[in-house]
């Protein structure tokens, strides 16, 4: 496939930041601390971490060291190239909101869901037809992520949709990488009662692999066919989306997720790469991601990142007690072939 052109920067200061994080990306992530550097505003933590608006190098560690912990070459320098750094502490980043991942169930999984889970306030862990954006949803082999909205493909722009599918993350609804085509959806997800045959809302249709071991991914991804009446397009508590725009840095932004809600957050870095830790000694790289102020727990991934207008920017999939990361929507589009308006 090839890949398609996106604007991630404006042009200006942060196009120059970005130029000087390709060119010394290698070495910082080499750090043993380090875990993603992207393009952000520089921030006062002192002041109630208010931004100056002076762009930089956004350098995300694990934890905030003294310099006499740290060995010349481990430490970040003030600055790369013309480009200052704020050095900002992130913790480790999971797949799944740094909290547990949406992966294998325990045996029981849906026995403790149904006799000791307390529902009543938790309503996005409840069964629900047709299923809204921000509820819960997983393959039947996982615990539970979220449902972002209703997809249809790409082509042709124009006309009847012929499939209609539900989109999350690969981890959420291809137990990353692990599922094969056809398994069954299940909404709620197992861990919050889904059960197979009764509560399955679709089937694996289609994901980007995700790729390990330093190789490049972009996206964690992935959409499953269902009933045209089944899949609805509204997300709970924003409404439906109005269109696909690049994230802003500074922006704004909002989701509604299966763990933690309805939540807002500040775009704080935008063209970041990032070390996401899967489990079981599985780490992957992603680029070109967004990071936000920390809006999510486990079981949020797969909610879908919009501004205050209802326009996505984002897919949530990973995170810590921090942060928050997400895919940029367009590239998940492109790499899926679908549409979500």
């Amino acid at each position: 496939m090839v890949e398609e052109k996106f604007e991630i920067l404006p042009e200006g200061e942060q196009k120059a930041a970005s130029q000087e994080q390709e060119n010394f990306l290698e070495e910082l992530l080499a750090k043993p601390n380090v875990v993603g550097v992207g393009v952000g505003d520089k921030v006062i933590e002192s002041d109630n971490e208010r931004e100056t608006g002076d762009i930089c190098l956004s350098v995300f560690v694990t934890e905030k060291l003294t310099d006499d912990l740290l060995s010349q070459d481990d430490m970040v320098k003030p600055s790369y190239g013309k480009v200052k750094t704020d050095v900002v502490t992130a913790g480790e980043i999971f797949a799944g909101c740094g909290g547990p991942l949406e992966t294998e169930p325990p045996p029981d999984a849906h026995d403790n869901a149904e006799e000791g889970e307390d529902v009543s306030i938790q309503i996005l862990r409840n069964r629900v037809r047709p299923v809204e954006g921000g509820y819960s949803v997983g393959n039947f082999r996982i615990t539970a992520g979220t449902y972002a909205t209703a997809v249809y493909d790409s082509r042709p722009s124009i006309g009847i949709p012929r499939r209609y599918y539900v989109l999350s993350n690969n981890h959420v609804l291809a137990n990353s990488n692990r599922a094969r085509i056809g398994d069954p959806i299940l909404q709620p997800g197992p861990i919050d009662g889904g059960r197979f045959p009764r509560d399955m809302i679709a089937r694996l249709s289609r994901f980007v692999p995700i790729r390990f071991g330093g190789a490049r991914n972009l996206v964690d991804a992935a959409i499953a066919e269902g009933a045209f009446h089944v899949l609805d397009r509204e997300i709970y508590w924003i409404g439906y989306v109005k269109g696909v725009r690049i994230a802003r840095l500074g922006s704004t932004v909002q989701k509604t997720g299966r763990t933690t809600n309805y939540t807002t957050g500040r775009v704080r870095s935008v063209n970041a790469v990032v070390n996401v830790n899967y489990g079981g000694g599985r780490v992957a790289r992603f680029s070109n991601q967004i990071v936000t102020t920390p809006m999510s727990a486990g079981g949020d991934s797969g909610s879908l990142l919009c501004d205050v207008n209802e326009m996505a920017v984002g897919l949530l999939f990973a995170g810590s007690a921090s942060i928050t990361i997400h895919n940029d929507i367009r590239r998940v589009q492109a790499l899926l072939g679908i549409r979500i308006v």
